[in-house]
């Protein structure tokens, strides 16, 4: 495992130092392939156009109020009460000479 583990670094720190120096070394790399040139998107098919709502329903006509009723007649009125006697007068006082 020891063994393992020495060969992987060292074989890692060889590439890495290789592709560092060949970095420096100023060499141009392969140039790449032309990319493939991009296919015109279709124009979307237009909406049709939508149907017209429908006309509202008119509205209904309010009832009419209820006539009031007539109010009931007063009662009539007691009779009066009869009136209490006077009381008597004093007596008068006798006349001078």
């Amino acid at each position: 495992m020891k063994r393992l583990l020495i060969f992987t670094t060292a074989l890692l720190l060889l590439i890495t130092v290789g592709c560092d120096v060949r970095g420096r070394d100023g060499a141009p790399g392969a140039s790449g392939t032309a990319g493939a040139a991009g296919s015109d998107g279709r124009s979307g098919a237009s909406g049709a156009e939508g149907k017209s709502g429908l006309d509202g329903a008119a509205g209904q006509n309010g009832s009419t109020g209820q006539a009031g009723t007539a109010g009931v007649a007063g009662a009539a009125g007691a009779a009066g009460a009869t009136g209490a006697e006077g009381a008597k007068g004093d007596k008068g006082t006798p006349a001078r000479p």
